[in-house]
């Protein structure tokens, strides 16, 4: 949020189930989280956003952004399952400290993360998994209609990076870009590399295709 927040107003949105927010399982479907971002603009005011999610984040963020395109200026997904088979089942057996464990290990700069972790329902974690079944993220990647940019770990032992036949077919307002020495957290894992991304992205011109970043080496698409 500090990269952008200099030129843009930067909100922290928790998901139903995560950080402060109420702990309801009715709200933990991805219709309820989706439904969260909107009623978000409305109450604050927002015509139109660019919305940068990790995880979950970044499902919610690209669904709401399919249902609502006129809502939403472009996409950042960091670190989301292409399909259910990309999905490490342990995210869905071990509670959310077990899971930051796993994922944060003893980095000392993942301590906010880390603390952050028992805050989550551990249901909202499984109930979301579920619901992600009936979510062809794969197609909703491939039929957007606004700028996304896709960003995932190469060494992410949660959700497996996507492989080239699933990356194929996505259309040109969209770029896929791996972070080859990091994990489920990029920002964690490269954070100098990640903040530059990020502010590249965000300070595209409005509707630009984020394959336009492909003109800074460093950002060059690879795949494995």
């Amino acid at each position: 949020m500090q990269v952008c927040s200099g030129a843009f107003r930067t909100y922290a949105v928790d998901l139903w189930g995560f950080g402060d927010s109420a702990k309801n399982p009715s709200n933990y479907p991805l219709r309820g989280q989706s439904e969260l971002i909107g009623k978000f603009m409305e109450q604050m005011g927002l015509a139109k956003v660019a919305l940068v999610g990790h995880g979950l984040g970044g499902v919610v963020a690209l669904n709401f952004a399919a249902q609502h395109s006129g809502l939403v200026d472009r996409v950042m997904a960091v670190s989301i399952p292409y399909s259910e088979s990309r999905i490490n089942n342990r995210l869905r057996l071990a509670k959310p400290a077990e899971l930051a464990e796993w994922l944060l290990g003893k980095d000392p700069t993942a301590e906010a993360a880390r603390v952050e972790a028992p805050k989550a329902d551990y249901r909202a974690i499984q109930i979301s998994l579920t619901h992600l079944t009936d979510l062809d993220l794969q197609e909703l990647s491939n039929n957007t209609t606004i700028p996304c940019l896709f960003v995932h770990g190469e060494t992410d032992p949660a959700i497996a990076a996507p492989g080239f036949d699933e990356l194929f077919g996505l259309p040109e307002n969209t770029h896929h870009i791996l972070f080859d020495q990091s994990g489920h957290f990029p920002m964690l894992d490269e954070p100098a590399k990640f903040n530059r991304l990020l502010s590249d992205f965000v300070m595209l011109d409005s509707g630009t295709s984020p394959r336009q970043l492909q003109i800074k080496e460093e950002w060059k698409r690879r795949v494995r």
